[in-house]
């Protein structure tokens, strides 16, 4: 019997979820969460084969999960609506046995869980071709000051961070604007985080 934990935080869908797994002869669902938090301490307590989570979730994200649970034995499967390459980086980095998306037919689920628990690992083809068409174009110092812009701090306050001048982050920003084809500051987060970019 596969043993799975589900981590979901739109009840509705969480629930749907459970009852299509525990059709299949060979599962059960034996844990359920709503946030990135409560499933890292399901899945530690009740060691199952397989552990499904979603990517945006409250307290702790799927891919921060992902990351702390890396070690566990469990196999990670992120189950999303998100098709960005930043997001597919992390949790290849983090070591997830799959990547699926949302609108995949339910019955590819079941297939993909047992392929996963073959030693296999599976991810959305779409998420293959965004990987290699979709690469940050900032090198990691203006990523860095992108995450600071991010954070709300000004030219002055980015300049004392990284002990640069205020004219060597102006340079950074509008190098940053170029390569995202953003207009301002505002534009070049929203474009960033939609890639999925963030660290």
């Amino acid at each position: 019997m596969i043993r799975i934990v589900l981590a979901e935080d739109q009840r509705m869908m969480l629930g749907a979820l459970g009852s299509l797994l525990d059709l299949e002869e060979d599962m059960e669902v034996v844990g359920k969460a709503s946030n990135g938090e409560e499933v890292i301490e399901l899945v530690e307590k009740l060691e199952p084969d397989i552990c499904i989570m979603d990517i945006e979730m409250p307290l702790k994200s799927g891919l921060d999960a992902a990351e702390i649970l890396r070690d566990q034995p469990c196999k990670i499967i992120i189950l999303t609506t998100f098709a960005r390459s930043g997001y597919f980086e992390r949790a290849r980095k983090a070591g997830v046995s799959g990547y699926l998306l949302k609108d995949s037919p339910s019955e590819d689920l079941a297939t993909s869980i047992r392929t996963i628990m073959d030693g296999r690992r599976i991810y959305a083809p779409e998420l293959v071709d965004l990987a290699y068409a979709d690469e940050n174009p900032l090198t990691d110092r203006e990523s860095q000051v992108m995450e600071l812009i991010a954070e709300g701090r000004s030219t002055k306050e980015i300049a004392k961070e990284l002990f640069i001048t205020t004219g060597t982050v102006r340079n950074y920003i509008s190098t940053i604007l170029d390569k995202l084809e953003v207009g301002n500051r505002i534009e070049a987060i929203s474009r960033f985080k939609e890639k999925g970019w963030f660290k």
